[in-house]
């Protein structure tokens, strides 16, 4: 790869956006992609479902060799409230390979003792995501129960278009929460998004059978063909 393409990409994905390299197999010369309309119409239809399934694949187009080799920002997951169910999940959630931040104001909970493997910050939810901003290679999954922490959250996440939004809580609790998130401006398409009850319904009880559910939730949104 070329230098100067190399340092393009490196760009890129520093500010975690999407990009794709195409390569002709047959003489080794390589291109950036950004989007498939970069790209001749017989090339489109290959790159459109690499960047919807975000895995390579291999191609021949006009009898000539092609492989296109995706760069997805590696998704991250922010759990919002330092509780019981946030030390499973965030363990879990780092042995799939998601990168981990833990964030609460609550000082006596947010405690390094607490989460050891896990980033952790003892603020807001508006100053953690300042410091490190929500994406659409996000996931946020709010966790405290405490409404001045978590729809301030929820409405940053959604807002930033976060490929997954979680709440927990009671279905009376998450109706009373949808009443105070649309005085904030978000319409019914925007609150669709929020997932409560948080999780798959697989009759979890426990703490760490909710965290377990709350994994595969987000996993399965994750491996949803999306063009992100």
């Amino acid at each position: 790869m070329q230098s100067s393409l190399l340092a393009e990409l490196n760009d890129i994905r520093a500010r975690r956006l999407l990009a794709a390299t195409l390569t002709d197999l047959d003489n080794g010369r390589t291109e950036l992609v950004r989007d498939a309309e970069d790209v001749s119409s017989a090339f489109q239809p290959h790159v459109r479902q690499a960047f919807q399934t975000g895995k390579p694949l291999f191609f021949v187009a006009d009898n000539r060799r092609y492989f296109i080799n995706i760069y997805r920002p590696a998704l991250r997951l922010k759990l919002v409230g330092a509780v019981h169910i946030a030390q499973h999940l965030a363990q879990m959630a780092i042995m799939t390979g998601l990168d981990v931040e833990v964030i609460d104001p609550r000082t006596a909970f947010a405690t390094p003792l607490r989460f050891q493997e896990a980033a952790l910050k003892a603020a807001w939810p508006e100053e953690a995501f300042r410091d490190s901003p929500l994406d659409r290679y996000t996931a946020v999954a709010t966790l405290t129960h405490d409404p001045k922490i978590d729809e301030l959250a929820l409405s940053l996440a959604m807002q930033a278009d976060c490929f997954y939004i979680g709440a927990l809580g009671s279905r009376r609790t998450h109706a009373q929460r949808m009443e105070n998130l649309k005085k904030l401006g978000h319409d019914t398409t925007d609150l669709a998004r929020i997932s409560s009850p948080i999780g798959l319904d697989i009759k979890a009880a426990t703490p760490a059978e909710i965290a377990v559910a709350i994994l595969a939730e987000i996993i399965q949104k994750s491996n949803q063909a999306t063009d992100r």
